[in-house]
């Protein structure tokens, strides 16, 4: 068995690249409309990871994505927790679990996909302001 990616639905083309490409850093691998089937394939990777992708698929006609049409969480090992959150929040997103730990915080996309960010290695030494920023909504 091999990984291929993940499927996440979203609404907004436009938001959606805004926080996976431009907030969050993932590079566009490929991009389709599909005029006859109505909707649009974006297809995502970390730099340097192409094997672990995430596929956007952006339905034309408006449709309610609930319970049973969503799930956990997308996770990413990052180089430096601190400096991902604070590139996140200089593009507006809010960091909905901070990283008080020095190890772990969680976002949401515009479509309330939770991605969770991982300190690749040991845990950072714990700093302010992070240390004390409350959890923010649900993650």
């Amino acid at each position: 068995m091999h990984y291929l990616h993940t499927m996440v639905r979203i609404t907004d083309v436009d938001a959606s690249l805004h926080f996976y490409r431009d907030a969050l850093g993932l590079q566009v691998l490929s991009r389709r409309d599909v005029p006859q089937g109505r909707f649009t394939l974006i297809f995502l990777a970390a730099p340097g990871n192409e094997t672990a992708q995430v596929e956007l698929t952006h339905n034309w006609d408006p449709e309610a994505y609930t319970g049973g049409r969503n799930f956990g969480h997308l996770a990413y090992a990052v180089d430096d927790i601190y400096a991902t959150c604070q590139r996140l929040m200089d593009h507006g997103v809010t960091i909905n679990r901070p990283p008080r730990d020095g190890r772990m915080a969680f976002v949401r996309s515009p479509d309330g996909i939770s991605v969770e960010l991982l300190q690749h290695g040991a845990a950072l030494a714990v700093a302010e302001p992070w240390a004390s920023m409350p959890n923010v909504g649900a993650w």
